[in-house]
């Protein structure tokens, strides 16, 4: 039984604890300790928890086999290459770190570690993908949105690091972890904060697929929804429904003509991140690949990398600095532009 903590526990850190403490109840894991830097915040998840409440993370080197790390992306190689080196599995929560190095400083770390490194890409781990995902075969097209409300959580990063990130990691997973990603082109604009706040992504992949993928989180509703092509079938699929489907074309009837038939998969009702984390646990155990690999979100992370380059690219174009406004030489240019245009007659 592989002794467990939750390093981080704010908003989602939080629902790790959950998880952990309801997996050390049915004894399948012994949960030793929540631990944060804000210790009002430790203490209180630990209460719930009923277990140790820690606000330094080096106090469990020692102690725990296994932990799911909850921090801002920006301390995930800090605190993980320390804890894979220590031999300490990892469940780190996505992106998987800020740089293609800092990923690369972990993946490395937990071999020399002898560690298993997972990220927490949860959409893997949805009902309604996992019922679709035996009969993805070859997808050509994608159509994606995914659209939150504003909140106050993960404004460290931008949107393409917090929610699209979920969607480049599943497309590029569906179309092949091996099918290079050959071109990315995107925009994205700042509305409530100085980073992307809605952002739009086109990928074309090797293998001919391409996927249209738009993020925003500054929406009035939730939205989750991924539909793709693939020959002879279209698929719809609502995350936040858990909800999926396949239609294609239905031999002729009794009438002469072919038609569609539409198949509601079956759907089994569990918790995604439930699911992540006894993945991620029986992965330790058994020191089996985990569902998500450090390599899985290091591709993540790149496409999402490359989706930034593309907007700041498009911005400097545009002229739209950092708080989402135009620039004075863009306003100039532009000004400059209307008293030399032709009026209409």
């Amino acid at each position: 039984m592989l002794s467990t903590a939750v390093i981080g526990t704010g908003s989602l850190g939080r629902h790790h604890a959950r998880v952990h403490a309801a997996l050390a109840a049915e004894g399948r894991a012994l949960f030793v300790a929540a631990c944060d830097t804000n210790e009002e915040i430790a203490r209180a998840v630990a209460a719930e928890c009923g277990v140790e409440c820690v606000t330094d993370w080096r106090a469990l080197l020692d102690r725990v086999d296994a932990v799911s790390l909850a921090v801002p992306t920006e301390s995930h190689a800090l605190l993980a290459v320390p804890l894979l080196e220590a031999g300490i599995h990892v469940l780190v929560e996505k992106p998987i770190s800020r740089t293609l190095a800092e990923a690369d400083e972990m993946i490395a770390a937990a071999r020399r570690g002898g560690a298993t490194l997972m990220v927490g890409h949860l959409e893997r781990f949805n009902p309604a993908l996992t019922a679709l995902r035996p009969h993805v075969k070859n997808p050509v097209y994608f159509e994606i949105h995914r659209v939150g409300e504003f909140t106050a959580r993960s404004l460290d990063i931008d949107v393409v690091l917090d929610l699209m990130i979920h969607d480049l990691d599943i497309v590029q997973w569906l179309v092949g972890s091996d099918v290079e990603a050959t071109d990315v082109r995107a925009v994205g604009i700042p509305v409530l904060t100085s980073l992307v706040d809605a952002a739009n992504a086109r990928v074309e992949f090797a293998s001919g697929a391409v996927a249209n993928i738009t993020a925003s989180r500054v929406g009035m509703e939730k939205i989750r929804k991924m539909r793709f092509f693939q020959p002879h079938d279209y698929v719809a699929v609502d995350y936040v429904t858990r909800y999926a489907s396949i239609s294609s074309l239905a031999p002729a009837g009794a009438a002469g003509h072919p038609g569609v038939a539409h198949r509601r998969l079956e759907v089994e009702d569990v918790e995604p991140l439930r699911a992540e984390i006894e993945s991620f646990l029986a992965a330790a155990e058994s020191r089996a690949e985990p569902p998500v690999t450090g390599e899985d979100g290091r591709r993540a992370l790149a496409l999402a990398l490359r989706a930034l380059e593309s907007i700041h690219d498009h911005d400097a174009r545009a002229g739209i600095n950092a708080l989402g406004s135009r620039t004075a030489a863009a306003d100039e240019s532009g000004a400059n532009a209307a008293r030399s245009a032709p009026t209409e007659s």
